[in-house]
């Protein structure tokens, strides 16, 4: 069974928006913060944001104002909104349950996104 499920992904020119979706297995989702990361070609995967139960969220800087990560208890998913695409968000965008900024689980298959003109 897979833990996560992620959506949303696709082309999209360099200031455009994209929301993706992950939906996570219950037993995680209920008590954990959630997180989505990024792997940019050629480049490490790093966590973009984050949300916990109790809806702190955390954002990287190369992100903020231009993201925006939000929680749906009922239906056990995370959202990543993004606007003001630009060409570095590029990557592979997967979520993971979060312990300071380090996921915990395997990965799930992730959503590609490509910022291009």
């Amino acid at each position: 069974q897979e833990q996560f499920v992620e959506s949303g992904g696709g082309l999209v020119q360099p200031g455009g928006s994209l929301r993706l979706s992950c939906a996570a297995s219950r037993s995680i989702f209920t008590f954990s913060t959630m997180g989505w990361y990024r792997q940019a070609p050629g480049k490490q995967r790093e966590l973009v944001g984050s949300i916990t139960t109790g809806g702190a969220r955390y954002y990287a800087d190369s992100v903020k104002g231009r993201f925006t990560i939000s929680r749906d208890n009922a239906k056990t998913t995370v959202y990543l909104q993004m606007n003001s695409l630009e060409f570095e968000d590029t990557g592979v965008y997967y979520c993971n349950a979060v312990v300071r900024r380090s996921p915990l689980y395997n990965w799930g298959q992730g959503t590609q996104v490509t910022v291009s003109s």
